[in-house]
């Protein structure tokens, strides 16, 4: 099929060094990771960082997730403990996010960390964004690459919705592996979950060997994801409906809820993990379909579900 997209270029060797001169100038491109779509900048920028929050119309308190391509990088930037390595052993590269106390001597542009003394880092899965970083000398911020508090992208196609022509750069990686951002862990005093994701609490608590609780009332924002207000099709949603009207959006779980118009079904085969692959996409989709208010079913909350229901509740508000 014909790209009718000018900004979108698909993954080969050419368009890869592109990227990586893109980056070292300071300027913004799209780029495909494991969870959703991100706007990547130099982190250490300070210019760079500012474009993305300007581009994101993002609230300035609330930080970046860096993205790091090994432990030689990481350690540059940020204080590393006895809980980051036994998460790091058994998840890393993946989609967990650790917040963690910043180095006095790390380069890294204060915008970029909200000006706090800690820092949400990550070092991502997905082999495209990994084959930049393995070249660049400093590592990206990556928030994902949406307006600030609305779906995020799970494709390249979306990051072009978003943006249009004021992002000139997005590489397209196909629809991302889990349509949902990292888990975020604060790692700084006693280990707690900040947002659930794919790795959730109980694999923590796993390999900690400690209760990890989730914990996500805090008046200070450490990594993204905390806003009340989040991943909002800017739609009203109303949560654990079981009825809805035949103008109304209905998402639903499971095989039980029959084919219709109005209906947009998360995964018939009751997968969490098809679920999470398919909620933005849902919700973009009856964002242009021009409905005027999404009811959404009881979603499980275990695995992956946890997460779900944390954006679904987020996107309500």
């Amino acid at each position: 099929m014909r790209n009718i997209y000018p900004n979108i270029f698909k993954v080969n060797n050419k368009n890869l060094s592109k990227a990586v001169d893109y980056l070292k100038k300071k300027q913004l491109i799209g780029v495909p990771t494991e969870t959703v779509y991100g706007l990547a900048g130099n982190a250490y920028s300070t210019k760079a960082v500012k474009k993305i929050y300007l581009l994101k119309n993002r609230p300035l308190k609330n930080p970046l997730i860096i993205h790091y391509f090994n432990l030689d990088q990481l350690r540059k930037d940020v204080e590393l403990n006895a809980d980051f390595y036994k998460l790091y052993k058994k998840f890393c590269p993946g989609p967990i996010t650790f917040v963690l106390k910043k180095k006095k001597n790390s380069l890294l542009a204060a915008v970029a960390t909200a000006n706090l003394k800690t820092v949400a880092v990550r070092l991502p899965e997905n082999k495209t964004i990994r084959r930049i970083l393995r070249v660049l000398n400093f590592p990206l911020a990556i928030p994902s690459a949406n307006k600030s508090t609305q779906i995020s992208p799970v494709s390249a196609k979306d990051v072009a919705s978003e943006f249009g022509n004021s992002l000139t750069f997005i590489l397209n990686g196909g629809n991302c592996k889990i349509g949902l951002e990292s888990t975020v862990v604060d790692l700084t005093s006693k280990a707690k979950i900040l947002r659930p994701g794919l790795i959730n609490p109980f694999d923590v608590s796993k390999v900690l060997n400690k209760k990890t609780k989730v914990h996500t009332g805090s008046k200070t924002i450490k990594a993204p994801g905390m806003l009340k207000r989040h991943y909002s099709p800017g739609i009203p949603i109303k949560l654990n409906q079981k009825k809805v009207k035949n103008n109304e959006a209905f998402i639903v779980f499971g095989k039980k809820y029959k084919k219709a118009k109005n209906i947009f079904n998360l995964s018939y085969n009751s997968d969490l993990n098809e679920a999470a692959r398919n909620l933005y996409k849902i919700l973009r989709l009856i964002k242009n379909k021009n409905y005027k208010l999404i009811c959404v079913s009881s979603i499980p909350r275990r695995g992956i579900g946890l997460a779900i229901n944390d954006r679904l509740s987020r996107a309500a508000k």
